[in-house]
């Protein structure tokens, strides 16, 4: 049996099949908990165009941005000039638990929102510095970074909330007061995170380049713009189906990534929505950040020049 059923209108399909590889549960156990998180996770939503990672049996997971031809009439969406690909894509805007449900049964384990919402003059919402350990060091490594970056913010009066990716690493953001120049919020994000290298640069990087990382906590300030960034409440697409979950500041050096997943973060939440709780009232950003960032190269523009400088160096050797 595979199980089939009709939750708001949305007919369920082979609900007791896998999730996925790893998982070590079924597509029901995401559906029960999208629809247990929905309001939680929504919030997190609305209003911003949407990419879902999707999985099916026996395939790699794939992101999908554009919203596919036979997906209901009743699901919101925003048009968004690409101008990589130079064409239109039709986002999603998952403002609904029935819409949340959909995409459930449509196996969209990762959900990743746009830092804009559709009202562009508003600006990017939250400032997001992004900490990945080195791949053969553990999440406390990422912990210890992470309280670089606190203590970078709070020598400047900024305050932010703090969360597990669901992967190795966590994320901090920092609510932002609306209309700042979206160019201010990028050189202040690449600004605290250079100042928390300086404070340990042992232990943390701005390195864009991978080899050039030694060992050290990757500080991805990179998130500005069109980026992305997976949910808080997103499950992910890892072993064990773990969620970004919300950690209070003063706990995470407790934690694991491992122990919020799809079978144990509705009763860790007992009720609650941590993370609106715990984030801060909207900031701006302080004048002295946002002139240091302006001095600091774009991390993917320089890393592309590097790297043609390193390739004309080796065709010479």
């Amino acid at each position: 049996m595979t199980g089939k059923e009709v939750r708001l209108g949305v007919e369920l399909t082979n609900l007791d099949g896998p999730l996925f590889d790893g998982a070590n549960t079924t597509k029901r156990a995401l559906i029960d908990y999208l629809e247990a998180v929905a309001d939680r996770l929504i919030a997190q939503l609305r209003d911003r165009p949407l990419s879902v990672l999707r999985i099916r049996p026996g395939q790699e997971p794939f992101m999908q941005k554009n919203l596919p031809k036979y997906t209901p009439e009743w699901v919101h969406r925003t048009t968004v000039w690409a101008e990589t690909s130079k064409r239109e894509i039709s986002y999603a805007l998952c403002d609904d638990p029935r819409t949340l449900l959909w995409f459930g049964n449509q196996r969209a384990i990762e959900y990743h929102p746009t830092l804009y919402t559709t009202d562009t003059a508003r600006g990017q919402t939250h400032l997001i510095l992004d900490l990945d350990p080195a791949p053969d060091q553990p999440f406390r490594q990422a912990v210890r970074a992470a309280e670089l970056v606190r203590q970078a913010l709070a020598d400047d009066r900024l305050s932010g909330a703090v969360k597990t990716s669901g992967a190795k690493g966590v994320h901090i953001f920092v609510p932002l007061v609306a209309g700042l120049p979206p160019e201010d919020v990028a050189a202040a994000t690449r600004a605290v995170a250079a100042r928390a290298e300086r404070l340990d640069p042992a232990l943390a990087t701005t390195a864009f380049i991978r080899d050039d990382r030694a060992g050290k906590v990757f500080l991805d300030a990179t998130r500005s713009h069109g980026a992305t960034i997976v949910a808080a409440y997103s499950p992910r697409i890892r072993p064990g189906a773990t969620v970004s979950f919300p950690v209070d500041w003063n706990d995470l050096d407790s934690v694991q990534p491992a122990d919020f997943t799809l079978a144990t973060a509705v009763a860790a939440l007992d009720g609650r929505d941590p993370w609106a709780e715990r984030m801060p009232a909207p900031q701006t950003l302080p004048a002295d950040l946002v002139a240091e960032g302006h001095t600091i190269p774009v991390a993917r523009v320089a890393a592309m020049h590097e790297g043609k400088r390193r390739a004309r160096a080796r065709r010479a050797e």
